[in-house]
């Protein structure tokens, strides 16, 4: 990813991405992305993008280990989300969903988290202290919850699953309040000539549609020609 495509996808939304990965792959049907309505801890802020840092968490039930082997591995869990390629994104599925109650995100752990370097959360688990979560550090949860439950780290560096979409460790995410999306490996290089493409493109229906006089007979020929250039 170069600091040009990066600072382009932190100005885009994840529907222009989700689209432009179309363009760039020349045809329909870019799937991996999350399903439902996700709930955004600050939806006005930009874009997270960032190389993912996995984790599985649990917290309906104490864990069963031994407190030692808990600790250890929460520790363990903060020193790998304070490695790896930058930016990073930590991705945390968490296994009691969809019923989760342990707001692993709250005030102290977003702040350590923007602390470390990352840029923020995407989760199917639960988020609480709405207000007091730091500024530049968008959370995007499955729900909104009081509690910390039994929270604690299951596994970490591995395969999750967050709201239908498989997110591996290293996986280019973009995510904001519409939802996430892992951009596909071999797009990268391309893809930020396809969002040009793709801004150009729909700039052919927006611009008439935005300027005085617009009509039907305007949008007509505004159509054909979206229709001609878009994928």
């Amino acid at each position: 990813m170069t600091p040009s495509l990066l600072t382009l996808l932190r100005q885009v939304d994840t529907p222009t991405v989700c689209n432009a990965i179309e363009v760039a792959e020349g045809r329909r049907g870019f799937d991996v992305f999350t399903r439902g309505t996700l709930q955004a801890s600050a939806p006005e802020e930009g874009a997270i993008v960032g190389y993912a840092r996995t984790a599985q968490i649990a917290a309906v039930e104490p864990p069963t280990e031994a407190p030692d082997v808990i600790k250890a591995r929460r520790m363990e869990y903060y020193r790998y989300m304070a490695s790896g390629p930058s930016p990073r994104v930590t991705v945390i599925e968490d296994l009691d969903y969809p019923d989760a109650i342990g707001a692993f995100w709250g005030e102290i752990n977003t702040t350590v988290h923007k602390g470390l370097g990352v840029e923020g959360v995407l989760t199917n688990g639960v988020m609480r202290d709405l207000g007091d979560l730091p500024d530049g550090f968008p959370v995007l949860a499955g729900s909104i919850g009081p509690s910390h439950g039994f929270v604690h780290v299951r596994a970490l560096d591995c395969e999750i699953e967050v709201f239908g979409m498989k997110v591996r460790p290293g996986d280019l995410i973009h995510a904001d309040r519409h939802g996430a999306l892992v951009i596909p490996p071999a797009v990268i290089e391309v893809l930020e000539g396809a969002i040009g493409k793709l801004l150009e493109t729909e700039s052919l229906v927006l611009d008439p549609a935005r300027a005085d006089g617009f009509d039907i007979t305007k949008f007509e020929a505004a159509w054909a020609a979206f229709e001609k250039a878009r994928t």
